[in-house]
This record gives C-alpha cells, sequence and structure tokens, in this order.
C-alpha cells in the first residue's frame, strides 16, 4: 500500500520555497542555483520519498518525453493538435499530471526553443507542473546541445564550435571553457541536463550519423576532450551526458532508420571505443546515453546495446564501475525497435540496467507496459526504484529540490553576452585546418584578389538560427574589406546552376565554394572543376565532414571547417583572409578516394602561413 503525505512533508525546506515560487506567492530568485550542499535532500531522504510515491509516480518518474509547444499550458493550437495526437494530452503541464514523467526533452522541430526568454518561461511551467503533483518533484529538463551540427537552442545564445572542430583545435581548455559557457546559458533557461558530449571515436569516414560529432578518430585525444567538456559543462551546474555508449564510431548505418553492427573485437572495442567513457566515468559524468547497435564481441545474443544486459550491466556497472544515470538513446528510433514491439522495449531496456526511457514513440504504450511489467513481477518494484534513487540523486545534485526555477534578469546575464561570443570567435579561430595551399595563394590579399564570389552547399541552419553558409561567409568577407557576392548552388547542383555560378566568376580575383559531404558521384566535384577551369583561383571549403578534397580535382586552396553554423565560417574567411592564423589540425585521417587503404593526410597534418 502506498501512503501519502503532505507536499510540505515531502519537500526540503527551500523547495518549499520552490513551490510558492510556482504558485506565485513569492518572486523567484535570480540565478539558477546549482549546488549540492545546504538543503539538498539525502540518499535516505530520498529514499522515503520514493517510499512514499505511488507506483504509477514510480513508472513516470522513469520516462523523459517530448511535448509540442512553447509553453507548458498555453502553446499554440497547432501543438495542442500535435499533443493530442501523439500524447493523448494537450500541454506539457497536463503530460506531467497524467503520467508523472520524470523529465522532457526539448527540440526546436517541437516549437519549445524559439528564444531564451520563452525558453525560460517553458522550463519554470515545466517545474510548477511537477511541484504541482501529488508528490511534488522536479523535472530533469534536457536537450541535444552538441554545437556544431546539431544544435537546439540558437541565436542569440552562444553557438560554439562542434567536437571534431574542437579535436582540430586541440585544446583541453577550449574544449572545457566551451563547455562551461555553453553550461551556464543552458542553466539560465532552466535546461539542466545536455546529450554531450558525443563521445563516439570516429573511425569509420562513411559514417552517416556521428562524423563531426565526434572529436575525432584517436581514441586516447578524444577522451581527453571528453574528460574537458564533462568538466566544463559539469562545472557550469548542469548535468553532462557521454554518449552513445559502448561506442558509434564506426558504424554504417543510420541507428535513426535501421540497426548497425560493430564488428570490433572485444580488444578492438576496449583500445577503440572504451577510452573517452572511461575518461568520463573518471570525470565525473553524470549520465551516460546507451547506443542503438549490436556489437556481437560484447553479446552474443546480438541486441541492440540498449536493450543489452551484458553490456549494459556486466561491461559499464560492473567492469567500468559507473553507478550513475543511464539514459538510453531515443526509443522513437527504427535501431531499438527492429527486434521488439514498443510495448516490449522499455521493459527490456530496464533488465538491462537502464534507468531512463527517453523519448518513446508512444508514451502509453510504453508507460503501461512498465507499470503492467511491475505488477506482473517481471521487473521488481526494488528494481525500478534503484532507477528512481539515482535520477532524484542527480536532481538533488543539481539543486533542484533547493530550486528548480530561473528568471528572466538570469537570462540576461548569461545568455549570449558579449563575452561569451567573443570566447567563441576566439576557439573557432583555433580550430580552422588548411590542408591544401598551392602556390601560397592564402592569405588572400584584399589588393589582389579583392572581388570574390562565394558558392555551394545551403544546408539548413542546425539551430534554425544561422546561415545560410554561403551569405554568411558573403557577409564575412564584407565585412573584412573585400567585394563578396553570393551564389547559392546546392548540395546537388544542376547544370544550370553549375553554368550560373561559372557565369558568375567571370572577372572575379577568387572563388570560394563551399563543399558538403562530397562522395565520387557528387555533382559537387563537376561544379569545382568548372569553376576551375575558369582560370580563377578556387578555394574550397569543407563545411561539414573533412574529407571532402580526397574527392575533388586540383585546386588552389582547401579548407575544413566541420560545421556551417557561423562561428566556424567566420573563422573560416578570417583565416582565409589572413586575419587568424590556420592552427587546425586533422583530428581523422582523410584516405585517398581511388584507395582507401592509404592516408591522404594524417592525422595531425595542418598547413600554417
Amino acid at each position: 500500500m502506498h501512503h501519502r503525505t503532505s507536499r510540505r512533508t515531502l519537500l526540503t525546506a527551500t523547495a518549499v520555497t520552490a513551490a510558492a515560487v510556482a504558485t506565485g506567492a513569492v518572486s523567484a530568485p535570480g540565478a539558477f542555483a546549482a549546488s549540492a550542499a545546504s538543503s539538498a535532500p539525502s540518499t535516505e531522504r530520498l529514499k522515503q520519498l520514493i517510499s512514499r510515491m505511488s507506483l504509477e509516480e514510480k513508472v513516470g518518474q522513469l520516462f523523459v518525453m517530448r511535448v509540442y509547444g512553447h509553453s507548458a499550458t498555453e502553446p499554440d493550437q497547432a501543438d495542442i493538435n500535435a499533443n493530442m495526437a501523439e500524447i493523448g494530452v494537450r500541454t506539457a503541464a497536463e503530460m506531467i499530471a497524467k503520467y508523472h514523467v520524470g523529465g522532457i526533452i526539448y527540440f526546436a522541430w517541437a516549437h519549445n526553443t524559439r528564444d531564451p526568454h520563452q525558453i525560460a518561461d517553458l522550463s519554470n511551467g515545466i517545474q510548477r507542473a511537477g511541484l504541482a503533483g501529488p508528490t511534488p518533484l522536479p523535472l530533469l529538463i534536457s536537450t541535444d546541445q552538441e554545437h556544431g551540427i546539431v544544435c537546439r537552442v540558437g541565436e542569440p545564445a552562444t553557438l560554439m564550435p562542434g567536437a571534431m572542430a574542437l579535436g582540430a583545435g586541440g585544446s583541453r581548455s577550449d574544449a572545457r571553457r566551451a563547455g562551461q559557457i555553453a553550461g551556464a546559458e543552458l542553466a539560465a533557461i532552466g535546461i539542466n541536463q545536455n546529450y554531450a558530449p558525443d563521445s563516439d571515436v570516429n573511425v569509420n569516414p562513411a559514417n552517416p550519423v556521428i562524423g563531426v560529432r565526434s572529436f575525432g578518430a584517436d581514441p586516447q585525444a578524444v577522451a581527453g576532450m571528453v574528460a574537458a567538456q564533462v568538466k566544463g559543462y559539469q562545472s557550469a551546474g548542469i548535468a553532462s551526458t557521454a554518449k552513445h555508449f559502448p561506442g558509434h564510431g564506426d558504424t554504417n548505418t543510420d541507428s535513426h532508420t535501421g540497426l548497425p553492427y560493430i564488428h570490433h573485437s572485444r580488444d578492438q572495442w576496449a583500445e577503440l571505443d572504451a577510452p573517452p567513457f572511461r575518461a568520463a566515468i573518471a570525470a565525473g559524468i553524470d549520465a551516460i546515453m546507451t547506443a542503438h547497435i549490436v556489437v556481437p564481441a560484447l553479446d552474443a545474443a546480438e541486441d541492440p546495446a540498449t536493450l543489452s544486459r551484458p553490456i549494459l550491466t556486466g561491461i559499464l556497472r560492473e567492469e567500468l564501475g559507473y553507478d550513475g544515470v543511464v539514459v538510453t538513446d531515443s526509443l522513437g528510433m527504427e535501431g531499438v525497435r527492429t527486434k521488439y514491439g514498443d510495448d516490449r522495449v522499455p521493459v527490456l531496456a530496464l533488465q538491462a540496467g537502464v534507468d531512463q526511457l527517453l523519448n518513446p514513440p508512444n508514451l502509453d504504450v510504453s508507460w503501461n507496459a512498465v507499470l503492467a511489467a511491475v505488477k506482473s513481477g517481471e521487473i521488481s518494484e526494488a528494481r525500478i526504484e534503484e532507477s528512481i534513487l539515482r535520477i532524484l540523486r542527480l536532481k538533488a545534485k543539481l539543486g533542484l529540490f533547493d530550486d528548480p526555477f530561473v528568471s528572466h534578469e538570469g537570462v540576461d546575464r548569461a545568455v549570449g553576452t558579449r563575452a561569451h561570443l567573443a570566447a567563441a570567435d576566439r576557439i573557432a579561430e583555433h580550430t580552422t585546418t588548411l590542408l591544401a595551399n598551392t602556390g601560397a595563394v592564402l592569405p588572400l590579399s584584399r589588393r589582389s584578389h579583392k572581388n570574390l564570389l562565394v558558392v555551394g552547399a545551403d544546408p539548413a541552419s542546425p539551430s534554425g538560427t544561422t546561415g545560410p553558409p554561403t551569405t554568411t561567409l558573403a557577409g564575412a568577407f564584407t565585412e573584412l574589406g573585400y567585394a563578396a557576392t553570393a551564389v547559392s548552388t546546392g548540395t546537388a547542383p544542376s547544370q544550370a546552376k553549375i553554368a550560373e555560378a561559372v557565369a558568375a566568376a567571370q572577372g572575379k580575383d577568387a572563388v570560394i565554394v563551399g563543399t558538403y559531404n562530397v562522395s565520387a558521384t557528387s555533382s559537387q566535384r563537376t561544379l569545382v572543376s568548372a569553376l576551375v577551369a575558369t582560370g580563377v583561383p578556387v578555394i574550397t571549403i569543407a563545411i561539414r565532414n573533412p574529407y571532402d578534397i580526397a574527392q575533388l580535382p586540383a585546386h588552389a586552396a582547401s579548407l575544413a571547417a566541420y560545421s556551417w553554423t557561423d562561428v566556424e565560417l567566420r573563422a573560416a574567411a578570417r583565416v582565409i583572409a589572413g586575419r587568424a592564423e590556420p592552427e587546425g589540425r586533422l583530428p581523422v585521417p582523410v584516405q585517398r578516394a581511388d584507395d582507401p587503404t592509404r592516408v591522404l593526410y594524417p592525422v595531425g597534418y595542418g598547413l600554417t602561413y
């Protein structure tokens, strides 16, 4: 039997104050107070709290769920309709009341992240809903703010270089500073858990899902950068999450759309994939995210790692000694749904050793499946209480029992400040990698190469707030004193677009081409060849994976920027203009297109002026 007590009995003294804030009785404090000190509940008190929760509340704590809308109580009608269709509730507050979820994940496409002040209000509304429940509990609010090509919160927040760019810079202090700045800004808007850093070692150039999200191909170098980022994020008072265990770096299948296999031996896994996770654990990582991948050498049953007890309990818990929170990757991804139905996946994940069940495709199905499994004895109540204790310990560590609320004053003090933006630019300048510079055409002199044409790919902004890349580059060159015009040719330029670019190149002093994951059959190769044939110097910038140069014909100069966000493109422009030195070094090898067994440019390669 589950006994109820009053809200005041369950909350710490300062959390009662937080509840008063939630109802408007008192004003919110000025800053996100992240502290494990003062009145954070002890483990014993958390256990008492768990003992008073209903079984339904306990099950709810295990789930982290998406929800549509910019407001917890008054979303737009289109978002109400989407919530009704996918979750059966109108709002975030209704979902929390019905399912008692322990966390919510923000997405730009779910309209959660319009601007910092709106996000802060949404976060406060979610926390009010959590404190309004039968057992008042703050929520973990999370997002994927890896920076670079995965970014949910955009400008005016500070956007930092992504992982592979930081890997090219090679500075652990820069990586830590980037994490600290990003973490401080997330904390200010009420996001208290970040699903970063990516801890995969990208040893497969054909990896369709990781690539530049990884710090690089060298396990020890990646481990050092991961540890630095963990310390940076967590020093800002938010939870950091290493992903995707046991390592997603050598796949050629995207786990969003299929079930990848990694055929590393046990020894290869220990040498290639494990070091960053060991480093994250040693750095005090708060959470580790699972991968929807099969590693037969680690589990002969060939279950996805998310559902594998030998991997999550045997290796992660017992061998690596990790006792923090384990969260699944999204349960809506095809990789975890291939072998089992949506009603079995959450049950199997909990049996494997998972604590948090992230973003199931159908919350009602998954929630009721776990509830039924506990009621039937398939999963013991003691087992889920182990996970709930880990989750509540994390909430206590983050100071959420003290005060889960944020303020508009705190947003203004922390988000997109001049100091943060300057730090982002400075860090980005250390990352741009110069791979070729025939005839020392770079840096471009404004006296001899003032009139520039910028063409190339214009992929959508990761956060929806930056770019397009050709316009950003042209603007950056204009600010640096050049005359620059932009022509968007796309990732698969047509003959008409190529002809337009060639015509626009006439009379120019140089052409800048932004390339995007050039393949052997890509018409981006045709574009570069046609521009080279004009006799105008062609300079390419790989704006995603740095492997493009191996697929392109000989041209004047080539750089790797590792992402198409504004901060990295502006840095590349400053390097081309000679306003910054090209300091980046390849964190992955670039192999020859005609013979992938041979390396064209090794790890550590990079030219200077």
